[in-house]
């Protein structure tokens, strides 16, 4: 279970439900929280409280962080949603199935794959829609690079890619300008998981991963580091 005594963000200031000063300070700082390796639902829940609390102005723009147990979740559009073998067979398999009403179709996640989760009031950063998924791909793609692998992005097709493969998926959901959900990157994680689904309801995607690219293994508690770098760079209003 996720306490609230352990959400803090990487400059060890303020937990998230103890976040103090003006409004204006609130609206102009980026909690990033670590959630280490999470059940799917739990994060899920936690998301939805701090939507919440996030549109009633109640804390800053913030960034949840995280790998996940295995799960494989199903977005809002049914017709992109592809299990290729039953929820009983993937229970066997100890791989949780929810699901969930974002963007984007089905996907997966395990642990050695990097999940962020922004929660950020779009008036604040003046973006739309569009923009903000172009952040996600921007921010995927720099800390790609800094692994020394160039990823791509294709016009209608939200995420990056490495060629014909996909190494990093985008499934987002807005609220009252309010964002959640986010943007999975495969840096480490076993990738057999994919082979259970159609990859965003698109027949004859095959996934990659920064190992598979490289043949190097990475800390990822330094690229969580190297994330919220990049968050802030692109998500800080201050």
């Amino acid at each position: 279970m996720i306490e609230k005594s352990t959400i803090e963000n990487w400059n060890n200031t303020e937990a998230l439900s103890e976040v103090e000063g003006s409004k204006s300070k609130i609206e102009s700082s980026l909690s990033i929280v670590d959630c280490g390796l999470a059940d799917y639902r739990e994060v899920l829940e936690l998301q939805y409280r701090l939507r919440d609390e996030r549109y009633r102005g109640e804390i800053a723009n913030t960034v949840l962080i995280v790998e996940h147990q295995p799960v494989i979740t199903l977005g809002a559009r049914q017709s992109a949603n592809k299990l290729l073998v039953s929820r009983e067979e993937l229970a066997q398999k100890h791989i949780d199935v929810v699901d969930i009403r974002r963007g984007g179709g089905t996907t997966a996640h395990n642990p050695g794959q990097l999940v962020f989760y922004p929660i950020l009031h779009l008036q604040q950063l003046n973006l739309g829609i569009g923009e903000y998924i172009r952040e996600l791909e921007s921010i995927g793609a720099e800390l790609l690079e800094q692994l020394n692998v160039q990823a791509e992005i294709r016009k209608g097709f939200p995420g990056l890619w490495v060629g014909t493969q996909k190494i990093a998926s985008i499934g987002v959901r807005v609220s009252k300008f309010v964002t959640y959900h986010g943007m999975a990157i495969n840096i480490q994680n076993d990738l057999s998981i994919f082979e259970f689904i159609t990859p965003c309801g698109l027949d004859g995607v095959e996934m990659t991963s920064v190992l598979k690219e490289t043949g190097k293994h990475y800390s990822m508690s330094r690229e969580k580091k190297h994330l919220a770098d990049l968050l802030k760079k692109h998500f800080s209003s201050n």
